[in-house]
């Protein structure tokens, strides 16, 4: 699994003309899932992804989690994460997971990231047609890929 993570000040997900998702301060979080991913790196993904430690605490140091701030989390399912550019200028996507495998992993995802949040988690349609708004604050913005933890 791989995943985006931006620090916000805000930010919508729409379908359709109309917001499904919205938060102020927080994470927005883009996930992509490659075939092949388990239960275990889509747990140790939210763990990371709620651990981290991006937010400026009183001496303006990157010191606090998204949950030491209060903050909040937009999470939209993102497969373009898994484009392969090697060759040629049209993204191939053959390593994204197909819907039957990506869906349980993105919603397992949710499930473990929520609780560590400390708040509902806004999100948005898994496979839909999105148009994602946000603010990038700082701008911070991080990549994490499961397979890649040494």
């Amino acid at each position: 699994m791989k995943v985006v993570v931006q620090r916000v000040t805000d930010a919508t997900v729409e379908i359709g003309g109309e917001v499904v998702g919205r938060i102020g301060r927080g994470l927005v979080v883009l996930v992509g899932v490659e075939q092949g991913d388990t239960v275990a790196e889509a747990d140790w993904l939210a763990a990371k992804v709620a651990g981290l430690r991006i937010f400026s605490d009183e001496a303006g140091k990157m010191n606090q989690s998204v949950a030491d701030v209060g903050g909040e989390a937009l999470v939209v399912s993102q497969f373009t994460l898994l484009a392969d550019t090697a060759r040629g200028n049209r993204p191939s996507f053959v390593r994204a997971a197909r819907s039957e495998e990506a869906v349980p992993l993105y919603e397992r995802f949710l499930a473990v990231l929520e609780p560590l949040v400390g708040r509902s988690l806004a999100t948005g349609v898994f496979a839909a047609d999105m148009r994602v708004s946000l603010v990038n604050d700082g701008p911070v913005t991080i990549v994490i890929d499961s397979r890649r933890r040494e």
